[in-house]
């Protein structure tokens, strides 16, 4: 049972992490992130197992964490306030060319991320030409350009 608590402790502040982070983290990986999700998991798998490296302690652990996930999952479905607290929700970082500083902030996002995304998507050049910049829940900025643009 031991190593239940701790799967579900170690979910729950990975999950928190995580959340905290904000969803742009999650969009691209770096390598600097790469290199950070192998050190978590590293880390994360001798904390749940402790000393026990036997394949019950694993297989416990890794169900645990599954059960977790598909319980997540299950809630989001149900519940619109969970959903929200869990995946976040979309946030508007430009409006009219106008870029909207404190959700920039915020969302930890920057002009030229928007640029980025509106060169990718829609060949635009300039803040002036988009309606709308969107960070997505999972990171992503969608781009509604201007009529004509």
């Amino acid at each position: 049972m031991d190593l239940v608590v701790r799967a579900a402790v170690i979910f729950a502040v990975l999950f928190l992490l995580m959340r905290v982070a904000g969803n742009r983290q999650f969009s691209e990986m770096t390598a600097f992130d790469a290199i950070l999700v192998i050190v978590i998991a590293e880390v994360t798998g001798n904390s749940l197992s402790g000393q026990d490296y036997s394949l019950t302690a694993s297989i416990v652990v890794i169900v645990t964490l599954v059960s977790l996930d598909i319980l997540i999952s299950w809630l989001k479905a149900r519940s619109r306030r969970f959903d929200r607290l869990a995946e976040g929700v979309p946030v508007l970082i430009l409006e009219n060319g106008r870029l909207l500083e404190e959700n920039m902030k915020r969302e930890r996002v920057d002009s030229g991320d928007i640029l980025e995304a509106a060169r990718s998507t829609h060949g635009l050049e300039r803040l002036d030409q988009i309606r709308y910049a969107i960070l997505e829940k999972g990171g992503s900025i969608s781009i509604i350009p201007k009529s004509g643009a």
